[in-house]
C-alpha cells in the first residue's frame, strides 16, 4: 500500500484511472486498421487476410520496446514512458493514413513501438499502489483498457471512416493520443518521483535483462509461455473478427464493427469477472486453466456460426469468446507481479510481455494463412483449440511452481 505520507495524487484510484485511459487509447490505436480492414484492403487491392501481417509488424515493435521499457521506466519514470508511447503511436497512425502499403507497414511498426512500454510502465505504478490481496482485480480493471480500446475502435472507427473518410479517422485517433499525452503531464512529478536518472540504458542489457529474469524463475517462465499461447487466440479473434463476419457471414461493415465492439465489451466484463474470481475463489492458476477450456469450446463453436440464422446467437458466442480470449490478461499480469522479485515488477512484466507479443507476431499471420488456404475463417478459428489445449497442459503440469 502507499505510504502514509503519500499525496492524494499518488492514490491507487488516480493511478488506476490514468493507466486505464492510456491503455484504452493505445489499444484503440492498434485496432484502428483491423476495424476497417475490408475497406482498406479493397482500396489497396490486397487480400483482407493481410491484416495479420499488419498486426505482426506492430507487435514486432511492441516486443522490442517492451523489453527496453523496464530500464527506461526506472530511469525516466512510468508517466514519461507512457507519454512517449502515446506520441509514437500517434506518429504511426499518421503514417497509416497514407494510401500506401509501405507507409502502413512503417506505421504499424511505430504503433507497436508506442504500444510496448505501456503495460510495463503501468505495472510499475500499480505494483507500488495496490495491496497484494487486490492485485488480480486491480490489474484486471486496468487491463480492461485493451478491450475498451477495441470497443472504441469497433464503435467509432467504421462510422468515422464512412463520415469523414478512413484517412481522417486515422488522424482523429492520432490526435486523441496526443491529447492524452498532454493531459497526464501534471501527474509526472508525483508519479515519477521514484525514477532513477542514473539508470543505464544499454540496448543489449535492456533487451537481455528482462528475459534473464523471466527464464531464471520457473513460475515466470511458465507464465511467459502461457501468455504466448493466449495471445495467439486473443489477437486472432480481434484482428480477423470483422473480416470473418463480413466475408463468411455476410454482415455489413458497420454491423461487423458493432459485433467487434460487443466482443470487446465482453472482454471488459470478463477481465473484471476473472480478476474477482481469481482473488476470491480460484486463484490465478486455476482461473487461467478454466479460461483455456472456455477458449477451446468457443473455438470449436466458431465454424458453426455460418449455419445459425440468428444474429443474437452469433453475438452470444462472440461474448463468450471475447470474455475468455480477452479476459485472461489481468489475472496473468497480477500473477507476474506477485511472482516477480521485490521491486522488479516492471522488469518481469517486460520479459513476459515479450513472449506475449511474440505470440501475436506468430499467431495472426498463421491464422490468416490457414483461413486463405482453407477458404474459411471459421475453420481457422477452430484451430485455436491447439494453443488453448497446450496452455491448459502447461498450467496443469507446472502448477506446483506457483506455491509462493
Amino acid at each position: 500500500m502507499p505510504p502514509a505520507s503519500a499525496s492524494p495524487i499518488e492514490s491507487s484510484a488516480i493511478t488506476l484511472a490514468t493507466t486505464l485511459t492510456i491503455q484504452s487509447l493505445v489499444s484503440m490505436s492498434l485496432l484502428t486498421l483491423p476495424a476497417i480492414a475490408p475497406l482498406i484492403a479493397g482500396l489497396l487491392g490486397i487480400p483482407a487476410a493481410y491484416v495479420g501481417t499488419y498486426v505482426a509488424i506492430a507487435y514486432v515493435g511492441a516486443m522490442v520496446s517492451s523489453l527496453l521499457s523496464g530500464s527506461a521506466t526506472r530511469r525516466f519514470g512510468a508517466i514519461r514512458a507512457s507519454q512517449a508511447g502515446l506520441c509514437v503511436c500517434a506518429l504511426g497512425l499518421a503514417l497509416c493514413a497514407a494510401e500506401s502499403v509501405p507507409a502502413m507497414a512503417a506505421g504499424a511498426l511505430l504503433v507497436g513501438l508506442g504500444y510496448g512500454p505501456i503495460t510495463p510502465a503501468s505495472s510499475h505504478l500499480l505494483a507500488r499502489t495496490t495491496p497484494a490481496h487486490r492485485m488480480s482485480f486491480v490489474f484486471s480493471v486496468k487491463q480492461t483498457g485493451v478491450p475498451l480500446g477495441g470497443v472504441l475502435a469497433g464503435l467509432i472507427v467504421p462510422g468515422l471512416a464512412q463520415w469523414i473518410g478512413w484517412q481522417a479517422a486515422f488522424l482523429a485517433v492520432a490526435a486523441a493520443n496526443l491529447c492524452c499525452a498532454l493531459a497526464i503531464q501534471p501527474l509526472r512529478a508525483p508519479l515519477d518521483a521514484d525514477r532513477d536518472p542514473t539508470r543505464g540504458l544499454s540496448a543489449g542489457s535492456g533487451l537481455a535483462g528482462p528475459l534473464r529474469l523471466v527464464f531464471s524463475q520457473r513460475s515466470l517462465a511458465v507464465l511467459a509461455g502461457v501468455s504466448f499461447l493466449f495471445s495467439i487466440a486473443q489477437l486472432s479473434l480481434t484482428s480477423y473478427l470483422v473480416t470473418f463476419l463480413h466475408q463468411d457471414l455476410g454482415m455489413e461493415l458497420v454491423a461487423a464493427g458493432f459485433a467487434l465492439a460487443v466482443s470487446q465489451a465482453a472482454g471488459v466484463g470478463g477481465r473484471l469477472l476473472w480478476g474477482y474470481v481469481s482473488d476470491h475463489y480460484l486463484g490465478a492458476i486455476r482461473t487461467l486453466m478454466g479460461l483455456s477450456l472456455l477458449i477451446a469450446l468457443c473455438a470449436l463453436a466458431a465454424p458453426l456460426l455460418r449455419t445459425i440464422d440468428s444474429d443474437l446467437a452469433v453475438l452470444v458466442v462472440l461474448c463468450l469468446f471475447g470474455g475468455s480470449a480477452i479476459g485472461w490478461n489481468g489475472v496473468y499480469l497480477a500473477e507476474v507481479a506477485r511472482q516477480a522479485p521485490a521491486g522488479q515488477a516492471s522488469m518481469a512484466t517486460a520479459g513476459t510481455l515479450s513472449m506475449t507479443f511474440l505470440g501475436v507476431v506468430v499467431g495472426p499471420p498463421i491464422f490468416g494463412a490457414v483461413a486463405s488456404v482453407s477458404g474459411s475463417y471459421g475453420f481457422a478459428y477452430a484451430t485455436l483449440l491447439v494453443p488453448a489445449g497446450i496452455c491448459l497442459a502447461l498450467l496443469w503440469r507446472f502448477r506446483g511452481a506457483f506455491a509462493r
